[in-house]
């Protein structure tokens, strides 16, 4: 078996992700035989880091002993059980670790399997409270723009994607969207703190004319992730919680790619002090072994579903793996790791080396900003430093750093024109300067032309 061999029979049957098949006409797959700590590997020997961590999911490497060793003790017990009349002691446990860590006041986890589901979850749960509590007329969400929380239809709906929209417009609800406070917009000499307070006033004043009919506001806490990882600061979620309270409106945090540590904290909403009504986690849940998602919320909520059966308001959702067990156990052996070890601590020290890494392209003529909250790092190419003048999205600069990186062993998937790192928490040192040299060198072939 090599790359070859894989790669031809795959582009026979299997349709991939945001991914333009005929790119693959001239842009080779990578099939990966296995993986080990953070490393790849392919069919034909090549060794990539994973810079990207898989899609933002893998907090403690590939193939985690303890990991693995706790799915093959659960698999002797139980593979899966119908969550719906029936229980089991993984899902248990590892509903009464969750509560225990993440904001005070989340008492109730309602699971699903994806990051997707998880935001549909939420938004269906927002607006049956207010139907159950007699505001059956609020029926819309309100987000910020250059967000995204997945792609499901409800999830797509309350994303701002200008593409997504653009296709699937005619089947998506309509939000009501309000400026981002994203600190690359700043002006000369402003904070990201001062962008966050003069941005909250969009959000005020939508507030102010729309929570008759709103449900929630959904936000991605500090990082827009999918959104070329622009990022804010925490100021914004203590008014956006403030503002929410007084205008009787749901608050929805989706940390699905940054909680679990990603931004310095176990989750972003403690840098604002802040709980939301409902907290969205996924992705590194399972240490990026096996698909879960949970919806974190308070016992208010909960109390709105508790009724006769005959009132009929119970909550209706459902997925046929919900709360798997062996998802839920690797979930477990993860915030296993997190208290044996000191990640936290451990990830400030790596986020410090992120930083030194990558202050030399501070200076490159086009990048236009190097950003960071804890172990995610972004680095902006524009055509014009002065005037933060994109490229055009038409030449895929992204696209050659991409190809750079791979040959060097690293797998740096961009965003668009921005190069990113969120790599696994068990990167040493010495890897983290490896991965900025590769970026460099992947910005300077980008921006050659110019």
């Amino acid at each position: 078996m090599n790359n070859e061999a894989i790669k031809q029979r795959d582009l026979a049957v299997v349709w991939h992700p945001c991914t333009q098949m005929k790119d693959h006409e001239h842009l080779p797959l990578t099939p990966i035989r296995r993986g080990e700590g953070v490393w790849l590997e392919d069919f034909d020997g090549n060794r990539y880091i994973d810079a990207v961590s898989s899609w933002w999911v893998n907090l403690f490497g590939h193939a985690n002993p303890v990991i693995n060793q706790a799915i093959r003790d659960q698999l002797d017990q139980l593979e899966h059980v119908i969550l719906a009349g029936f229980s089991h002691e993984p899902v248990v446990r590892l509903s009464e670790r969750l509560v225990q860590i993440t904001p005070p006041g989340l008492s109730r986890c309602f699971y699903a399997d994806s990051g997707s589901a998880a935001v549909e979850v939420a938004l269906k749960m927002s607006f049956h409270y207010w139907l159950n509590t007699g505001q059956g007329g609020k029926t819309r969400f309100i987000c910020l723009t250059n967000s995204y929380h997945g792609e499901t239809l409800g999830a797509l709906a309350v994303g701002d994607v200008p593409l997504y929209k653009a296709t699937y417009g005619p089947l998506l609800m309509k939000p009501i969207p309000v400026t981002a406070p994203d600190c690359y917009e700043r002006e000369p000499g402003e904070t990201c703190e001062q962008v966050a307070e003069r941005r909250f006033q969009a959000m005020e004043e939508t507030l102010a004319r729309h929570a008759h009919e709103t449900c929630a506001v959904i936000v991605e806490p500090l990082v827009q992730c999918a959104g070329h990882m622009r990022m804010y600061h925490p100021r914004y979620l203590e008014l956006l919680r403030e503002a929410c309270d007084r205008h009787g409106v749901h608050l929805i945090a989706d940390e699905i790619a940054v909680g679990f540590g990603r931004t310095g904290t176990m989750f972003a909403c403690e840098q604002a002090n802040i709980t939301p009504d409902f907290m969205c986690l996924s992705k590194g849940l399972t240490g990026g072994y096996l698909p879960l998602s949970v919806v974190l919320t308070n016992d208010t909520v909960y109390q709105a579903f508790y009724d006769d059966y005959t009132k009929l308001n119970a909550f209706l959702h459902s997925h046929s793996y919900t709360a798997n067990p062996l998802a839920c156990t690797a979930a477990l052996a993860t915030l296993d790791l997190f208290e044996q070890q000191d990640v936290l601590g451990s990830n400030r020290r790596l986020a410090q080396v992120i930083r030194e890494s990558l202050a030399p392209l501070v200076d490159h003529p086009h990048v236009a900003d190097v950003r960071q909250h804890g172990m995610i790092a972004a680095v902006e190419m524009v055509k014009d430093k002065a005037t933060r003048e994109p490229y055009p999205w038409q030449e895929r600069r992204g696209l050659i750093a991409y190809q750079h990186a791979l040959k060097r062993g690293a797998l740096l998937r961009p965003l668009g024109n921005v190069a990113y790192m969120m790599p696994p928490y068990v990167i040493t040192e010495e890897q983290i300067r490896f991965l900025a040299q590769v970026m460099a060198e992947g910005i300077d072939l980008a921006t050659a032309a110019d």
